[in-house]
C-alpha cells in the first residue's frame, strides 16, 4: 500500500516516516510539505538518518494522485485542501488533525461518501482504550461523581483543549446522557459559584516538550477515581496512523474512527 505523509518534516510528519521504514506491507510514495519550506528537495528520510529515496515537494496533487493513502497531521486549512485531493484521485485518508469546526466536520463527513476516510483526534492504541475505559467508567459511577478533564501537550501546541481532551468529554457526556455543548467548562477564573452538578470541566497546560497527557477525574463524595493515558513519544500516534491506513485498505468509502480500527465498537 502506497502512503504519502503531509507535514512530513514536522514532528509527526517524522515519526511516520520512520514508522514507515520498518513496515514491510506499507510503503512511503509522496512526502509532502508547504511551498517554501526549507525540506523541499531533500530525502524525506535525512532528518532521522533514513534514506528513503523520496524526496519532500510541495506538489500535493501530484503526491496524493500517486498514493493508496494519505495520512495528514497537519493544521485544519491544509487537511481539508488535501481532503478535495483526495476526493479529486480517488485516495483514501487518515486524518489525525485537530481543531475543525463543526462545519468543517461536515465537510469531512461528506467527503467520506465518496472516499474512505479514518478521521480521530488521536491515533495511538493506548488513548483510544483510555476513552473505552472512560466510557465504562462514567456508566458504572454516574451522576453521583463530577467529572473534570486535564491535558497536557507541548509549548508549540496551537488549539487548546486538545481534540484528545474534547473526545473523552463526548464520550463521557453520551455515557452520562449530556450535551456537551451545554455542559462543558473550559477552566475557571474568579468567583464562578458552586459547582454545576451536570458540568463537565477542561483545563489545559502548555509546556516544554510534552507529548501528551489526558486524565479524566471522577471525584465522588469519599473517592475519587482517575483514568489517565500519557504518551511518551509521538510514535505511538504513528503506529496507529499506520494501522489505520491497513483498515482502509479495502474500503471503498466510509467515514471511520480507531474505535472501528480497533474493534471497540
Amino acid at each position: 500500500m502506497r502512503i504519502a505523509i503531509a507535514g512530513s518534516s514536522g514532528r509527526m510528519g517524522r515519526a511516520l516516516i520512520e514508522a514507515l521504514s520498518a513496515s514491510k506491507d506499507l510503503k512511503l510514495s509522496a512526502a509532502l510539505e508547504i511551498a517554501g519550506s526549507a525540506f523541499l528537495g531533500k530525502d524525506a528520510g535525512e532528518a532521522m538518518g533514513i534514506a528513503s529515496g523520496i524526496a519532500i515537494s510541495a506538489d500535493y496533487a501530484a503526491g496524493i494522485a500517486a498514493s493508496d493513502c494519505l495520512i495528514d497531521f497537519t493544521r485544519p486549512e491544509g487537511s481539508l485542501q488535501h481532503l478535495d485531493a483526495c476526493i479529486k484521485s480517488g485516495t483514501k485518508m487518515v486524518i489525525g488533525t485537530t481543531g475543525f469546526s463543526a462545519q468543517e466536520k461536515q465537510r469531512i463527513a461528506d467527503a467520506a461518501k465518496r472516499v474512505a476516510i479514518v478521521f480521530a483526534p488521536n491515533m495511538a492504541v493506548g488513548v483510544n482504550a483510555t476513552f473505552k475505559l472512560a466510557e465504562v467508567a462514567a456508566k458504572i459511577l454516574g451522576d453521583a461523581y463530577d467529572v473534570e478533564i486535564v491535558e497536557a501537550h507541548h509549548r508549540h501546541k496551537v488549539d487548546a483543549p486538545s481534540g484528545t481532551a474534547l473526545k473523552l468529554g463526548e464520550v463521557v457526556a453520551q455515557a452520562l446522557g449530556r450535551d456537551l455543548k451545554t455542559c462543558a467548562v473550559y477552566g475557571r477564573e474568579g468567583e464562578t459559584g458552586e459547582r454545576d452538578a451536570k458540568a463537565i470541566g477542561f483545563h489545559a497546560i502548555r509546556g516544554g516538550d510534552i507529548v501528551g497527557e489526558h486524565t479524566v477525574i471522577f471525584a465522588g463524595s469519599g473517592e475519587r477515581v482517575e483514568v489517565t493515558v500519557r504518551s511518551q513519544s509521538r510514535m505511538t500516534y504513528a503506529v496507529g496512523a499506520l494501522r489505520a491506513a491497513r483498515f482502509l485498505g479495502a474500503k471503498a468509502s466510509g467515514l471511520y474512527d480507531m474505535q472501528d480500527v480497533l474493534g471497540l465498537r
